[in-house]
């Protein structure tokens, strides 16, 4: 049985990462979804049917994998303007390594409330013992947990973190 890694508490470990700087994307890039050279309605449909999970999630607007309702208007912004890529926050993660054999990575959850349901932040496994969240939203309150990935499975959820992004 994998021991379950340790999501460290201390505040030095979790801490809000804020003043991302706002870049300015043009319309051919982040925004344009499809990939077509344009940033169009056909643009805005994939980026709400991304936002509502009906579509894989491939855009990196406000950071890897965030669809949300941000996007959505980032990109029906960027059809008669420029598109604005990134985030004013981020939650910075670290945790103490897994001592079980065999660790590849970890997954990373996050909930809106304590004691969960928690979601996949990232589908892939993070490598190292760290993880930067900018899929977050001023003025909310996230609950972080880690688990330990091997061959042979996945560990049951370390202890929970919270993290309170500040409203702009």
């Amino acid at each position: 049985m994998m021991r379950k890694p340790l999501l460290t508490l201390m505040t030095a470990s979790l801490f809000l990462v804020a003043n991302f700087a706002w870049a300015q994307a043009t319309s051919t890039t982040a925004c344009d979804l499809n990939g077509d050279g344009s940033v169009n309605s056909t643009d805005y449909n994939l980026a709400v049917n991304m936002s509502l999970g009906q579509t894989a999630c491939s855009a990196n607007i406000m950071g890897e994998g965030v669809c949300n309702v941000v996007v959505v208007q980032r990109v029906s912004n960027a059809i008669s303007s420029s598109c604005i890529v990134g985030n004013p926050h981020a939650v910075t993660l670290t945790w103490t390594a897994s001592t079980s054999q065999g660790v590849t990575g970890y997954k990373v959850y996050r909930g809106t409330a304590s004691g969960g349901p928690y979601s996949l932040v990232k589908p892939a496994a993070v490598a190292g013992t760290s993880y930067i969240d900018s899929g977050v939203v001023s003025g909310q309150t996230y609950y972080y947990v880690v688990t330990a990935v091997s061959s042979t499975g996945e560990s049951v959820y370390s202890a929970q973190a919270s993290a309170v992004v500040p409203t702009p």
